[in-house]
């Protein structure tokens, strides 16, 4: 049995990577995911964990060494009083209007979710949610400029943890409607 394993890949990344089954080392919430991910979807998910954070699209780019444009960040956004996430590449942002189109909604029913909605709907923290596993059953819209790539990172369960995946098991798992979304 292997257990969880360090190395740093890049001189001062402050990158841990995870292995094995043996997760105590993993923050919970990401141990939540992973072991979601592999009762629901029969799923093994690469954890990778960065204890100075990656809240951001650029924090999380900087940390791994990828694009920004290549971190698939899961934004939870309320539209007419119901919650929808959308998967969006970290170098953009989510247009509203075209968010307001797509539910066939006026443009002021459009927001971003509250933290508490977040939590209590989704069961995720905001810079945590991941693009599939969410408590609730809601719609996921997923970029279409994710696509480009071979490889996104996503969140897993926390802001300081995420997993590399191709964009379309994101959409298989998460059976997302590809839109562009972008501003």
């Amino acid at each position: 049995m292997l257990s969880a394993g360090f190395r740093h890949p890049r001189e001062g990344s402050g990158e841990i990577f995870l292995w094995g089954d043996d997760s105590a080392a993993m923050h919970p919430s990401a141990e939540r995911f992973v072991d979601r991910a592999r009762e629901q979807y029969d799923v093994e998910i690469d954890v990778h964990e960065f204890p100075e954070g990656t809240k951001t699209a650029a924090d999380a780019a900087d940390a791994i060494g990828c694009e920004v444009a290549q971190i698939a960040s899961s934004i939870v956004m309320s539209v007419d009083d119901g919650l929808v996430v959308v998967v969006t590449s970290g170098a953009n942002h989510v247009s509203e209007s075209k968010l307001a189109a797509h539910f066939d909604s006026p443009d002021e029913s459009v927001s971003m979710a509250d933290a508490e909605q977040v939590k209590d709907r989704i069961g995720w923290s905001i810079g945590g949610v991941p693009p599939f596993c969410h408590d609730a059953a809601v719609p996921v819209l997923f970029d279409e400029t994710l696509t480009a790539f071979d490889t996104v990172w996503a969140a897993a369960g926390t802001p300081e943890a995420v997993f590399p995946i191709a964009p379309s098991r994101i959409r298989e798992l998460s059976e997302a409607t590809v839109l562009d979304l972008a501003e």
